[in-house]
């Protein structure tokens, strides 16, 4: 598979075809077979054998995602924009979600500035690239943010021309900044059937908090990525914070 023999969407040869070619015992070539799974070479299933994994991950554009050109004065959202860099079509059911009143983890807490169980807004949405799930990001809101807006509306699909960002932005909350802490981890039980991974797959976690000019946290957002379906990718100017010192000197 690394070396070309075998193509994504290729199905492997029976275990049994292997074993009768002289490739190995039973116990050998299951095993062999086994470690590819684990390493998420290939995907097995009852009825379909083993196929090598597609293994072309979406880009995340890292900063650019979020140029207020796209939300501010065009149609696009953070993950269309991804779309339209991997030069993926995107297809409105391939984003559902739902909204909920609940009270506020010590993470979502902290995170705003509340009390432990005060009562925030989560938009919880499921992507897919067609009917593959890829990550799931909920977004975590104050009330008094986004009550009557179109965040809090569960129709399937970005919160309209914009997405979260243009909405924050009409109801006088503009973007200024954000915070991202992005790690690696074992996915839960429930990651793993909900993304459906394969088995050895790890999860990427994202933490996006975003802020307006003057520090107001207008959301916070936890995002739970299959690991070799994304690629991040970030471009920025290095800072030189000794020279911005001298100059303000």
């Amino acid at each position: 598979m690394k070396n070309g023999e075998y193509i994504p969407g290729q199905q492997l040869p029976e275990i049994r075809d292997l074993v009768r070619d002289g490739h190995g015992s039973k116990d050998t070539v299951s095993k062999a077979y086994k470690a590819l799974e684990a390493q998420g070479l290939v995907t097995s299933s009852r009825g379909h054998g083993t196929r090598v994994r597609e293994q072309t991950p979406l880009k995340r554009l890292g900063i650019a995602r979020y140029d207020k050109a796209k939300w501010r004065d065009s149609d696009e959202v953070a993950f269309i924009a991804d779309r339209v860099a991997s030069g993926r079509p995107y297809q409105r059911n391939e984003q559902t979600q739902t909204v909920d009143l609940v009270k506020a983890s010590r993470l979502v807490a902290a995170a705003h500035g509340l009390a432990e169980g005060a009562p925030v807004y989560a938009r919880a949405r499921l992507v897919r690239e067609g009917a593959q799930p890829t990550h799931t990001l909920t977004s975590y809101y104050r009330p008094e943010h986004v009550e009557g807006t179109r965040i809090v509306d569960p129709t399937p699909g970005p919160a309209g021309r914009g997405g979260g960002f243009r909405v924050l932005y009409d109801a006088g909350y503009e973007i200024d900044h954000m915070k991202e802490v992005i790690f690696g981890r074992v996915p839960t039980t429930e990651e793993v059937k909900q993304l459906k991974l394969p088995p050895g797959e790890p999860v990427v976690e994202l933490h996006r908090t975003t802020f307006t000019a003057d520090g107001t946290v207008v959301e916070f957002a936890i995002g739970i990525h299959a690991a070799s379906r994304f690629a991040w990718e970030y471009d920025f100017k290095v800072p030189d914070s000794a020279k911005q010192e001298d100059e303000e000197q």
